[in-house]
């Protein structure tokens, strides 16, 4: 960010990885007069002059609509033990996801999150901590809530290794939207995707066209998302996935 400062250019867009940290570049881009739009993610600033827009998904929403959508599919008057595969510590859209899910969860007496650890947002990590849930606690899991769709894939494996179904022993949820979990869920081995879109260019593009042109952009301009829960809905969409 200081090297774009430097070169005084005329908007910068920033992607970042954790929340916190953030204060003194952005102040130096504000003092510079460099407008700086947030996307994908969100930061934690006691001035949020420092930046112009956020472009992105509403985090919180996702983990609502998660278990939201997990209720439905295995019903309010079921007993449901959870394990909760969290994304990177420190990052927004770990704490927001997992803030929301318990918001919803926490209002169900019959549903409780009996683990909850990090697997980092990788395939693999999700796959070590889904195999340690699995030796702790393997015939209580009813069903599995993953951050990101790698971390669910690396879960499906786990489960399929300790010699349940995922997707039928063990119902799987997970949020982003990418091919790969489409063809689980299209193959039965999940059941629900919540949308994440990360296509946020064209939205930035034009953002940045406006602030060019004078004119006043939103604070909070959400990604178009949906919900895709069962086979039907996973194969229909399969085709016209782009990422």
């Amino acid at each position: 960010m200081r090297s774009f400062i430097a070169q005084q250019v005329d908007l910068i867009a920033l992607a970042p990885v954790v929340e916190s940290g953030w204060e003194k570049v952005l102040t130096e881009a504000k003092d510079a007069e460099i407008p700086v739009i947030l996307l994908d993610r969100g930061i934690d600033v006691e001035d949020e002059s420092l930046y112009t827009s956020f472009i992105g998904s509403d985090f919180i929403t996702e983990g609502e609509n998660a278990a939201k959508e997990l209720i439905k599919l295995m019903g309010e008057e079921t007993k449901v033990n959870i394990v909760e595969l969290q994304g990177t510590v420190g990052a927004s859209s770990a704490n927001d996801r997992m803030e929301g899910f318990a918001n919803i969860i926490n209002e169900n007496p019959n549903y409780e999150i009996i683990k909850s650890q990090t697997g980092e947002f990788t395939r693999s990590k999700g796959k070590e901590v889904m195999e340690a849930f699995l030796k702790s606690d393997g015939e209580n899991i009813d069903a599995v809530y993953a951050h990101n769709d790698d971390m669910a894939l690396g879960a499906i494996q786990a489960i399929e290794e300790y010699g349940l179904k995922p997707g039928e022993d063990i119902k799987i949820v997970s949020v982003d939207g990418i091919k790969d979990i489409f063809e689980a869920v299209a193959a039965g081995k999940s059941n629900i995707i919540v949308e994440c879109n990360p296509l946020l260019g064209p939205q930035l593009a034009q953002a940045a066209k406006d602030l060019q042109a004078g004119k006043e952009i939103e604070r909070w301009i959400k990604a178009d998302e949906s919900v895709f829960v069962g086979k039907e809905e996973a194969e229909a969409a399969l085709p016209s996935r782009k990422y």
